[in-house]
């Protein structure tokens, strides 16, 4: 039992961090505030090959195991969460592409998708179905050699960067909801392709969250993610597994970052002529956040591993993001009252992490849906706990 990263895996740690520290964290808070795209830092991913995480070698990616995956979201999250969210929906719809396209789909989009020249992202969630992804009413209907699309999607990030844009369609309403889902590789230059508007956001401000429209899109039937019909619901699931490494990651950078506040200002604020960090009341809030932040850490590594040696990890993606987006409302909450008025303040990193933790017990499945997940794991017999 190694709980130690490789000597690999703590370099490009290192590397992450270097960037985080020098080129996100000087600017988050003033772009976070004015609501400025962070271009400058999107090209700085680019160079640095981020955009290919989930990208095979041979198409020009860097193909990263889960753990280093997992270290990227962290550290990002850390200085800005909308940032992640950025390469976040972009690498999961890479691994889709990678694990379940056809050649010519890889061969098409993948060697432009890994270096960010091209990016996408994922369609998944309607105004009316999000949970229930097999609630979805967006049709695609066979017309010769097109499909012709028709739906709304909603909570579409990086949804003006998308190209293309992986769709979850109903191809058809005949078999069981199941089997009658497929995912389409949607050209946004396609006529009847639009984005209808912006979600004003709580947080996760940075990257851009939108409305997409297809009215009578027509797809290529090339387009179909694998060439065959009625397999978009596994898909997507076995891409989700990876999402919910991914928000955990980010929720664990998130949590970090509201203690290493909480730490740095309780050393700094003075109260009755001592630092507010020589009150045992501090020191307890300091304890449970560091404990608890060390807890969702080692359990989203662990649900990585998992994933590196080749097995479903649905029970254990979702106890990581689970527990991982708790321990972020906890920690960027305790880190406000450390503060005291100043973490109320926009002037201080905390009030926009308080903002940003809630994402993360909602996105990619709410904890709830977490909770049953890991519970029919467990009564099936498919998951355990314990040795």
């Amino acid at each position: 039992m190694d709980f130690e990263l490789t000597d690999e895996q703590k370099a490009f740690r290192e590397t992450l961090r270097t960037f985080v520290d020098k080129e996100i964290v000087p600017v988050a808070t003033e772009w976070e505030h004015s609501g400025r795209y962070p271009a400058e830092i999107v090209e700085k991913m680019k160079q640095m090959g981020l955009f290919g995480l989930s990208v095979p070698e041979e198409y020009g990616g860097l193909e990263a195991d889960m753990v280093t995956f997992a270290l990227v979201f962290e550290e990002i999250a850390r200085g800005w969460m909308g940032v992640a969210g950025t390469i976040g929906s972009h690498s999961l719809a890479c691994w889709m592409i990678a694990r379940h396209g056809t050649d010519e789909q890889k061969r098409r989009h993948l060697p432009d998708l890994a270096t960010g020249a091209r990016r996408t992202a994922i369609a998944l969630t309607e105004p009316w179905a999000g949970t229930d992804l097999q609630g979805i009413q967006t049709r695609a209907v066979r017309d010769g050699d097109h499909y012709v699309v028709t739906g709304t999607k909603t909570w579409i990030t990086n949804a003006r960067h998308a190209d293309p844009l992986p769709v979850l369609v109903k191809t058809s309403v005949e078999q069981p909801a199941h089997r009658g889902m497929s995912v389409l590789l949607v050209d946004p230059a396609s006529p009847g392709f639009g984005i209808s508007r912006d979600l004003p956001k709580l947080g996760y401000k940075g990257t851009e969250t939108c409305e997409v429209v297809l009215d009578e899109v027509r797809v290529p039937v090339s387009a179909l993610l694998g060439g065959v019909e009625g397999r978009g619901m596994q898909q997507v699931l076995g891409g989700l597994e990876m999402g919910r490494i991914n928000i955990a990651a980010r929720a664990v950078g998130v949590a970090q970052a509201a203690y290493d506040a909480a730490l740095a200002y309780s050393r700094e604020r003075t109260a009755f002529g001592r630092p507010i960090s020589d009150f045992q009341a501090i020191q307890l809030k300091l304890a449970d956040m560091a404990t608890e932040i060390q807890a969702a850490r080692l359990l989203t590594y662990w649900a990585a591993s998992q994933a590196d040696g080749g097995r479903r990890v649905d029970m254990e993606a979702g106890m990581a993001k689970y527990f991982a987006s708790e321990v972020a409302l906890k920690a960027s909450l305790e880190s406000m009252r450390v503060h005291g008025g100043y973490g109320y303040s926009q002037e201080f990193v905390v009030e926009r992490l308080y903002r940003d933790a809630p994402l993360m017990a909602i996105g990619e499945g709410t904890n709830d849906v977490q909770r049953m997940v890991i519970a029919r794991a467990l009564i099936s017999g498919k998951g355990k706990v314990g040795w």
